[in-house]
């Protein structure tokens, strides 16, 4: 088995809600959907301003936890956008692309392809 088997990255662009229009290119991003959040390094997100929000706790393949802040960007990837919270990264995390970011966009992973692909109409409740 090839180490980066079932892996892939992608190039996606990440906007402070509070400075419409001024985007940041992150790319090289491994796409993680073992990841609820998506994870940005930090210097990346205090250039653009984003707010530190909340602390939370998470805990690595090896059972060591992390503590990390977390702030409130806009996501864009393939003319898709959505909000979400992004982890500050620190230097020697992994810059990741989150399961959250991936459905909130409406994204499925293709394994054959390695690529991110519409996951059609999302369910909804009968009125």
């Amino acid at each position: 088995m090839t180490p980066d088997m079932g892996t892939f990255r992608v190039t996606i662009e990440i906007e402070n809600p509070a400075r419409p229009g001024q985007r940041r290119t992150l790319t090289s991003v491994l796409v993680d959907t073992g990841a609820e959040l998506s994870w940005v390094p930090a210097e990346v997100l205090e250039s653009m301003g984003v707010e530190r929000n909340n602390t939370r706790r998470f805990r690595q393949a090896d059972g060591t936890i992390l503590e990390r802040w977390t702030g409130t960007v806009i996501l864009h990837f393939a003319g898709k956008r959505v909000g979400d919270e992004m982890v500050f990264a620190m230097p020697g995390d992994l810059v990741l692309l989150g399961s959250r970011s991936i459905e909130g966009l409406n994204l499925r992973v293709e394994p054959v392809t390695k690529q991110l692909v519409d996951a059609g109409p999302a369910p909804a409740a009968a009125a």
